[in-house]
Order: structure tokens, then C-alpha cells, then sequence
């Protein structure tokens, strides 16, 4: 164990240690595409209705991060990368954190139900425990597909947004939903190439661990191949237009640019850095969805400005 482990071991749990539970970075992608998917609906939300909403979203998903932990806390123990996590460096007792989980689920649902509408409360109800039990009690150590069939909890939260704003679901919000969904696998399996050994160790079965490095670099130009088709498809939807297709069109030559370079890359010539080319690659997806949503917002604040102009309520929505 390590030193900043057996230290922490020794001193009561802070509130900080309690708000690491939630996962926040996590947390901070949820609530800004669920914001989007929000704001860029038809209809009109009241400003106090969106931001209770935002909110209840917010807890939804650190309470899916708490039970995460929980769950995870013997092999979070293992790995370099998540070792100082509140549960397995002992500043937060496991049943600490399932218990925060259930609450905070609980609230989270119940809450947003109340202020916004079931079939929003519905979906979130179902991404906690698509989260919690179909991907991290199940999936993620008993299958490679861990993160392709997992993933669609994290693609979620824009559906919910958009039920939020429109008590519904629709095209848009499906293809809001297809691209986080064909993102994350790439994303991730880039995450798992400089991180192999954390999940060797582990016994976490992810595509490195089980089929190497290669086939891992392949199935990422795949799924990069799959997801070129969804940006377009957004672009020429109700909630997309010229700025969207702009950008789309360039951030999916600069993803295919660099998922070719991984696909291509020999590990023999490698020199210093081995996983260099997989960070970057890495860092390139974040920006990736982060930049799509951006794209999104924008179109839709053109569209809410000339709207406004003319005259129509455009608070949210």
C-alpha cells in the first residue's frame, strides 16, 4: 500500500471525501450534455424548472459514481489510477458509500419527477442502474464488450435533457444519444492501451487485457468508422445547421486522421513515451464530444436569437 494510502487511512472522512464519491470530472460531462440536450429541445422551460432540473440530473449521476466505488472498491485497490479513491485508501467506508448511492438515486429520481416529468425521471432511473448494475456488477468484469454495452450509460444524459424540456424522446435526441454511444468505446479502449497493466492486474477482462494492443487499435478505427455517419446526420436534423456541419465534418477528419495513426503504429519502433501516440489520441476524443456539444449550443443560441427577434419566448428550450 502505498504511503498516501496508509496516511489517509488515519484521519475521519471530510466532506471532500464524501463529494470525490460522485466522481465530479464525471459528473461535469453529465451535466453539460444533459444541459445541451436540454436547451437545444423545442418548447419553453422556465429558467428555475431547467437549473432544478440540471441539478437533479447531477445527483443522479454521482449517486452512479458512488455506487461505482462501492462496488469497485477491491479492484480501485489494485489499480495506480484509482488506489486513492475514497474507499479503498479507507477515508470512506464501503458501506458509507453504498448507502450515499441508494439515498442520493432516491432523491435524485423522486426530485426530478416532481420538477420536470416521469419519462425524464424514467430514464434517469434506468441510466443509475444501467450504471451501477448492468455495467459495473456485471459487465465490466465479466466481458471485453464491457465498454461498448456500458457505454450507453454515459450517452444517456442528453436523452434527458431532452425529456426534461419536451417529455419525450425523439430522432434527435437518439442521435444525441448514437454519438456519445459510438464515441465511448475508441475513447475508452484508447484510456485501456496506457493503462493495460492497472487492468492486467486488476483481472479486469478490457479488450487490451484479453485481445492485445492490436486488435485494440483495430476495433478503434472501427468504431471511429461507425461513428462519421452520426455528426452529418445531426447536422442536417432540427437542431443542427451549418456551424454544426462545419464542425463536424473537421473533427471527424482529425478522429479518423488519429485513429488511423494508432491502427498503423508499430510497437517495436516505439522510443521514450510507448503509449505517447494513445494519449494524444485520448485527449483528441475529449475535445471531440466536448467541441460536438459546443457546436450544438451554438446553433441553437443562433436559432433562439432570431426567434427572439421576431418575437417568441425563448427562455429555455
Amino acid at each position: 500500500m502505498s504511503d498516501v494510502n496508509a496516511a489517509s487511512k488515519g484521519r475521519d472522512a471530510e466532506f471532500g471525501d464524501y463529494f470525490a464519491l460522485l466522481k465530479p470530472r464525471v459528473m461535469s460531462l453529465v451535466i453539460f450534455t444533459a444541459a445541451v440536450g436540454l436547451f437545444v429541445a423545442p418548447g419553453v422551460v422556465h429558467p428555475l424548472i431547467a437549473f432544478a432540473s440540471i441539478l437533479f440530473i447531477a445527483i443522479g449521476a454521482g449517486a452512479s459514481g458512488a455506487l461505482n466505488m462501492w462496488w469497485d472498491a477491491d479492484i480501485d485497490e489494485i489499480m495506480k489510477r484509482t488506489a486513492n479513491r475514497p474507499v479503498p485508501s479507507g477515508r470512506v467506508t464501503a458501506e458509507d458509500a453504498k448507502m450515499l448511492g441508494l439515498w442520493l438515486s432516491a432523491l435524485a429520481v423522486m426530485m426530478l419527477a416532481l420538477t420536470a416529468n416521469f419519462i425524464a425521471a424514467g430514464l434517469l432511473a434506468f441510466t443509475i442502474f444501467f450504471y451501477a448494475v448492468i455495467y459495473t456488477m456485471w459487465l465490466k468484469r465479466s466481458t471485453p464488450q464491457n465498454i461498448v454495452i456500458g457505454g450507453a450509460a454515459g450517452a444517456f444524459p442528453p436523452m434527458i435533457g431532452w425529456a426534461v424540456a419536451t417529455g419525450g424522446i425523439s430522432v434527435e435526441s437518439i442521435l444525441m444519444f448514437a454519438l456519445i454511444f459510438i464515441w465511448t468505446p475508441p475513447h475508452f479502449w484508447a484510456l485501456a492501451l496506457f493503462m493495460n497493466d492497472d487492468y492486467s492486474k486488476a483481472g479486469v477482462p478490457m479488450l487490451p487485457v484479453t485481445h492485445g494492443t492490436r486488435e485494440t487499435r483495430k476495433q478503434i478505427l472501427i468504431y471511429t468508422l461507425l461513428l462519421l455517419p452520426v455528426g452529418p446526420l445531426l447536422a442536417f436534423s432540427s437542431i443542427g445547421g451549418p456551424v454544426f456541419l462545419g464542425v463536424t465534418i473537421v473533427l471527424n477528419l482529425l478522429f479518423l486522421a488519429g485513429a488511423l495513426r494508432l491502427y498503423r503504429r508499430n510497437d517495436a519502433a516505439a522510443t521514450g513515451d510507448k503509449f505517447a501516440a494513445e494519449r494524444k489520441f485520448f485527449r483528441l476524443s475529449l475535445i471531440y464530444l466536448f467541441v460536438h456539444f459546443v457546436a450544438l449550443l451554438a446553433e441553437a443560441v443562433l436559432t433562439r436569437a432570431s426567434l427572439s427577434l421576431a418575437g417568441w419566448p425563448v427562455w429555455v428550450g
